[in-house]
């Protein structure tokens, strides 16, 4: 009888092969434009109508994914990725998600695997102290750690459990959530307002307080709009405050915020997702002040720590409010461990039931670099911001928006927001680099996002030299805007 499974020795033929591949795309990755130039429907139009009827060599399949898939990528991983904030990878994470995937773990439950959660827990342990964050986010305190797949996933879970603790745990039975309000300013990301949105809260109680010069939340205005809304009978539950913001890297006043949120019992949320990893050095720790005060706290290793996607490291205060909030027992899932709560199972820390091996490949990052050499790339990505600064500084026809705190640098030609629009759409045709735009106080901003795992001085020069070559070839508007 023919056995259409691929045989250990095809597997172990072929995958070598995909190592090969993988290590040849890193070595080749600058000669692909950065961002992908096809246009819409020019991938799915060289694909068949319907899936195949007989199996497919790889050699066949691969040959197509030259053909048709490498055309359709926008290189996330080349060194001259600048747009948004990165998803940076490295070979050990990718080693390390490769063996993920080979066990196959589904680790809903301890007892489903006890590796995959134990692992985990210590890993997330090992980040506390590396990173100098509170020690009551320890699994040994009152709190503790779990990867989620994204920081929108983390946001939604602070969410659940500050309603719940809100409404001594009674929404999650009624459906009630009758005048609750949620705060953030406007510059936080937008997994907040869409969390708001999915937990059937409603975006008209969700408040978007003003920011100040430096686009960082005014505790002020929080919370003289808390004790607004008490006045008007509504019952304030949580507030977000971020350090980096995603337009413009800001750090919201984490201890005044959390001082406001302990004075009126409200459950604080703060999103590090891209400038989390800047903790691993002590002399930025300063801008991480107050987190003590936080209820959660989460940051992607996906984003700056070289963990492919999807990592995001998420911690709670209090353990016992986010299980009480998400936990469920069927009968199907219940198991001798669990019963004598010597456990964790990390599916009540989460929306989701089921869970991969994530941890591995944080911890291949985390044993192949050290502390030493994480440190030493994060460092070296912020010297590279500060050489793009001083790139910026030294021409009198671009302006910074301010002396980034972090590896974000917003930046704009002085000829006004149409010019700006048309010199990064001009450029990111070319294919030589990708970087994106905020738009703050009505002023059009190119955004460098500086983090990605191969950039060197190298890459940013070249790319100063195209962003300025580029700008003298366009026309200057008769006004600038």
């Amino acid at each position: 009888m023919k056995s259409y499974q691929m045989t250990p020795d095809e597997f172990r033929e072929n995958g070598k092969k995909m190592i090969d591949w993988i290590a040849d795309y890193y070595e080749q990755i600058e000669k692909y434009p950065v961002l992908s130039q096809v246009q819409p429907g020019d991938i799915s139009c060289q694909l068949p109508e319907q899936a195949p009827e007989q199996g497919e060599s790889m050699s066949d399949i691969m040959a197509d994914v030259d053909r048709i898939i490498m055309p359709g990528i926008t290189h996330w991983q080349s060194p001259n990725f600048f747009a948004y904030f990165q998803s940076n990878s490295s070979f050990p994470s990718i080693l390390g998600d490769l063996l993920s995937s080979g066990l196959g773990v589904q680790g809903m439950l301890w007892a489903t695997s006890p590796a995959c959660t134990e692992l985990e827990t210590r890993v997330m342990d090992w980040l506390v102290d590396l990173m100098g964050l509170p020690e009551h986010f320890k699994s040994t305190d009152s709190g503790g750690g779990v990867i989620q797949d994204t920081a929108s996933s983390a946001a939604l879970a602070a969410l659940l459990a500050a309603r719940e603790r809100k409404t001594n745990y009674r929404s999650h039975q009624t459906g009630d959530t009758a005048g609750l309000v949620a705060y953030i300013s406007t510059q936080t990301h937008s997994s907040l307002e869409k969390g708001v949105k999915i937990m059937g809260l409603g975006t008209d109680r969700l408040r978007k307080i003003a920011v100040d010069p430096r686009f960082a939340m005014d505790p002020l205005e929080l919370e003289k709009q808390i004790v607004q809304d008490l006045a008007a009978g509504m019952k304030p539950f949580f507030v977000c405050a971020t350090i980096g913001t995603t337009s413009s890297n800001a750090v919201d006043p984490v201890r005044r915020i959390g001082e406001i949120c302990q004075k009126y019992d409200l459950w604080l949320h703060v999103d590090a997702a891209m400038a989390g990893s800047a903790a691993l050095l002590p002399d930025y720790r300063h801008y991480f002040d107050g987190l003590e005060l936080a209820d959660s706290y989460a940051f992607n290793p996906h984003k700056w720590l070289f963990t492919n996607f999807d990592c995001d490291c998420f911690w709670v205060a209090d353990k016992a409010a986010l299980i009480k909030t998400l936990s469920i027992l069927p009968e199907y899932l219940k198991n001798e461990a669990t019963e004598q709560g010597a456990v964790i199972d990390y599916r009540d820390w989460h929306i989701q039931l089921g869970r991969r091996f994530r941890s591995l490949k944080l911890w291949f990052v985390l044993r192949h670099f050290g502390a030493e050499g994480l440190r030493h790339h994060i460092r070296q990505h912020l010297e590279l911001t500060g050489e793009f600064v001083a790139m910026v500084q030294s021409s009198d026809d671009f302006e910074l928006l301010n002396q980034p705190p972090f590896n974000l640098v917003c930046f704009r030609h002085k000829a006004g927001n149409t010019f700006n629009k048309q010199l990064m759409d001009t450029i990111n045709r070319t294919g030589r680099l990708f970087f994106t735009h905020t738009v703050l106080n009505e002023q059009f901003w190119l955004r460098m996002s500086i983090g990605q795992t191969q950039t060197e001085l190298r890459h940013l020069k070249d790319a100063w030299q195209l962003i300025t070559q580029q700008a003298k070839t366009l026309p200057l508007p008769p006004e600038n805007n």
